[in-house]
């Protein structure tokens, strides 16, 4: 029997909403043959998740364990909340990389409303699959998730007797092509929009407001979301890739660049990534381009806001903190400045407090917050959703990781809606950042053409 918490509840009310007390979960693991990732969350009206690290973890589940849902200023705190009660008692018995996660994410603005192209995406969301499969370097594990162990051990064997019959690869193909695009910002509008924020900028207002635009894409056919997912993989593997999708509505999905968090134990690790530029055509242009993007003084100073906000956030609640020396992240059709920052905690903490500490960052958000955030609510025609927010996972034990969700999309059967923003500055160029705005569409729609 699935659980279900947080449904519908009051701010701060965290019981679940059958009434039970939320302890008790159990899973219980075994190793498999290898089998398609893709095929295990092929489309249909279940739950379906998927994740993967560019260190080599993927994680795919299907169906509903426990369910967190949340909303309003106060969301961090209510699934955090949660997310303690779902998991207090657990029963495991397998690997630790095996273990049950809650997947899901956050909204861009805490005032998010779930509807239009983002129905079912609460401002904050995540699912403990009833049914997954963790492939790492430690092998292939099956696990399957209830409310006692003879449920669990039952969905194990239906849903190892079940995988047998899935191939081990599924072909990916390709992508179902594009019949029409439409902008929500055309570029007179961005040009507006760019000229608006410089001006508070000039003002002193702000330092640094992030502004992002949505495309609509109609495709030539239905689109096979866990087949782009295996695409980005194959041409972007140093990126993370995932899917989420109730089965009822869209599938947010994408290959972001970016981590915002990960924590183990008291380790933490985290990045500033801002400033782009494009790949060369050869190899002496590609490094004419990261040349450029090392000497900017415009993207040094975007870049250092990044850092510094980083810093300062996580200063706070660490007992180390180490800042990295900038380098060049190359992907396949774009280069970014990057710069690793690791912390050891100086208590325990939840990896949600640290999401909460961190987001939104000054490469998607800006500077100051409050009022970049204004700025973004007022300038924007769209709803940014889950767009540019914090996707990932966290576990029993508060340790998780997530990443930003950018370079993404949401899919319904035969649309899908991208999304890209660009860090707009005191010496941004209103063309300049279109353009760079068009090249990180591409990752993306590359892969419906």
């Amino acid at each position: 029997m699935d659980r279900t918490l947080g449904g519908r509840q009051l701010a701060g009310d965290a019981r679940p909403a059958d009434g039970r007390d939320g302890a008790g979960l159990t899973s219980r693991s075994r190793e498999l043959e290898d089998v398609s990732f893709g095929a295990v969350v092929e489309a249909d009206d279940a739950c379906r998740v998927q994740w993967a690290t560019p260190a080599g973890l993927e994680v795919v589940g299907r169906g509903v364990a426990a369910r967190l849902k949340a909303r309003g200023s106060d969301r961090f705190d209510e699934i955090r909340t949660q997310a303690e009660a779902t998991f207090d008692g657990l029963d495991h018995v397998g690997p630790d990389v095996a273990r049950p996660r809650a997947f899901g994410g956050f909204s861009f603005h805490d005032g998010h409303d779930a509807g239009g192209v983002w129905r079912g995406f609460e401002a904050a969301s995540f699912v403990v699959p009833a049914v997954l499969v963790t492939r790492s370097d430690e092998g292939t594990w099956l696990t399957a998730v209830a409310d006692d162990a003879a449920d669990a051990t039952r969905r194990l064997e239906e849903w190892h007797e079940r995988l047998l019959e899935l191939p081990a690869m599924r072909p990916s193909g390709s992508g179902p092509g594009v019949a029409e695009t439409r902008r929500t910002t055309p570029l007179d509008s961005w040009r507006a929009q760019v000229e608006a924020a410089l001006e508070r900028i000039d003002a002193g207002e702000l330092t640094k407001v992030v502004l992002a635009q949505a495309l609509s894409v109609d495709l030539e056919g239905s689109i096979d979301v866990p087949a782009t997912v295996e695409r980005l993989r194959r041409r972007y593997p140093n990126c993370y890739r995932f899917l989420v999708g109730d089965g009822t509505s869209g599938t947010f999905f994408g290959a972001p660049p970016e981590r915002l968090v990960s924590k183990r134990g008291d380790r933490v690790e985290t990045e500033a990534l801002a400033g782009s530029v494009p790949r060369g055509e050869t190899p002496e242009e590609d490094d004419e381009h990261a040349e450029r993007l090392l000497d900017s003084e415009k993207f040094r100073r975007e870049h250092g806001l990044v850092v510094e906000a980083i810093r300062d956030q996580l200063a706070p609640l660490a007992s180390e903190l180490a800042v990295d020396d900038r380098t060049i992240r190359r992907l396949a059709t774009i280069q970014h400045l990057r710069t690793p920052i690791e912390a050891t905690l100086e208590a325990d903490r939840h990896v949600l407090e640290l999401v909460e500490a961190l987001h939104p960052t000054p490469a998607v958000g800006g500077v100051p917050p409050e009022t970049a955030l204004e700025t973004i609510r007022e300038t924007e025609s769209f709803d940014r959703g889950w767009y540019a927010a914090p996707i990932g996972w966290f576990d029993a034990d508060g340790d998780g990781e997530f990443a930003v969700g950018i370079r993404s999309g949401v899919a319904t059967d035969e649309t899908v809606t991208l999304f890209a923003g660009n860090g707009i500055v005191a010496d941004s160029d209103p063309e300049e950042e279109w353009e760079e705005v068009q090249l990180k569409f591409r990752p993306v729609l590359d892969e419906l053409r």
